[in-house]
């Protein structure tokens, strides 16, 4: 299984089909079905964007909104001492809570992301 490059905030995997000697893709993340294939690698990038937009016309001629993969947003769960050191942490370092959080996940994932407007509170 080999991931696309991101169109348009949507990934898909790709497997090759030996069978049929076909390269299927699928999008990821997705409650909907959004599927395409190449006869070759120099086909795949432009069928899966042309999927992508099928999709999104399929969606505006339903009038529905279509669905993103990703919001950027996630409820964490921790128990309450950790959410105090975290607190306090970020608070030490004039950073928002979430502010912090991105710092050090980004760290840990080995780059930096940025953060916005998440910066500008201290509220927890």
């Amino acid at each position: 299984m080999k991931k696309m490059k991101p169109y348009k905030g949507y990934t898909a995997t790709v497997e090759f089909d030996a069978d049929e000697m076909v390269l299927h893709g699928r999008v990821d993340n997705l409650r909907d079905v959004v599927t395409f294939q190449a006869g070759s690698v120099d086909d795949l990038q432009s069928m899966f964007e042309e999927a992508i937009e099928d999709y999104l016309d399929l969606c505006s001629e339903r009038g529905e909104e279509p669905e993103k993969p990703f919001s950027g947003k996630f409820v964490l769960r921790l128990d309450a001492d950790l959410h105090r050191e975290i607190a306090i942490r970020s608070a030490r370092e004039r950073k928002s809570l979430n502010a912090w959080i991105v710092d050090v996940v980004s760290a840990a994932l080995g780059g930096s992301r940025s953060r916005g407007k998440t910066r500008r509170s201290l509220n927890a």
